[in-house]
């Protein structure tokens, strides 16, 4: 291998100037993917920091490496016009259905921006970028309180209540539901020795799960009542 062709390439390369606009880019798409991850990660979703700071550095590569690549104008898109269908790819397998939940719409949504932001830093387009990564931060950190706070959308909630008797525990749990004309879902039970476990899912706005908890922790047939979290709170 000549070594030295190989050096007098890269200096050519550094000395125009290309080299440093292109790593600017990739850094640019790098910390931008890297935010949003980063409220992904804290909410502990699948596609955390690492993967939506490699889709967006990824979709910046492929917009650079189009636009470089290119045999003649006409074609400097052709590599990054795919990269939305791979990632509309990736999106759709962090889509889950199970126990009759569906679950990583907003994930999906999250990966398919953050690929727009990547190509917008790759193309050269820093404020484009910079804006498109506030505005989405800001609505994966307000939106959610505020369908919360408005109870204007049905989210499920986890609980566990303790007693002594499976059926009493179930049969008084169900008691409660029928005034919020609620179900039961996913329920499971475990024994400690000292006390019966119930737990189990419901449906509802942010209003009614908190007038739901206070009813179970005021009944006189369960020994206690905890509120698990939101089973999905994306």
């Amino acid at each position: 291998m000549n070594w030295q062709h190989f050096l007098d390439l890269l200096h050519s390369e550094m000395a125009s100037g290309a080299v440093g606009n292109s790593l600017t880019r990739l850094v640019l798409a790098a910390i931008l993917g890297g935010l949003i991850g980063l409220e992904r990660e804290l909410k502990h979703r699948a596609a955390g920091l690492r993967t939506n700071m490699f889709i967006c550095f990824g979709a910046a590569m492929f917009t650079l490496l189009s636009e470089r690549l290119a045999g003649v104008p006409s074609d400097s898109a052709r590599i990054a016009a795919q990269i939305i269908p791979g990632i509309g790819f990736i999106g759709a397998g962090s889509i889950l259905h199970m126990r009759g939940l569906t679950t990583g719409l907003t994930t999906a949504a999250t990966l398919f921006v953050v690929a727009s932001v990547g190509m917008a830093a790759g193309g050269g387009l820093y404020a484009t970028a910079i804006f498109a990564t506030g505005l989405v931060l800001l609505a994966l950190f307000s939106l959610g309180h505020l369908e919360q706070t408005f109870n204007l959308k049905l989210l499920i909630m986890g609980y566990e209540v303790t007693g002594v008797n499976v059926e009493e525990m179930s049969n008084e749990v169900n008691r409660i539901l029928e005034g919020h004309h609620r179900m039961m879902q996913n329920m499971l039970t475990g024994n400690t020795g000292q006390h019966i476990r119930l737990r189990f899912d419901v449906e509802g706005c942010n209003r009614e799960q908190k007038e739901l908890l206070q009813q179970l922790k005021a009944s006189r047939i369960l020994q206690g009542a905890t509120c698990l979290g939101w089973v999905d709170a994306e």
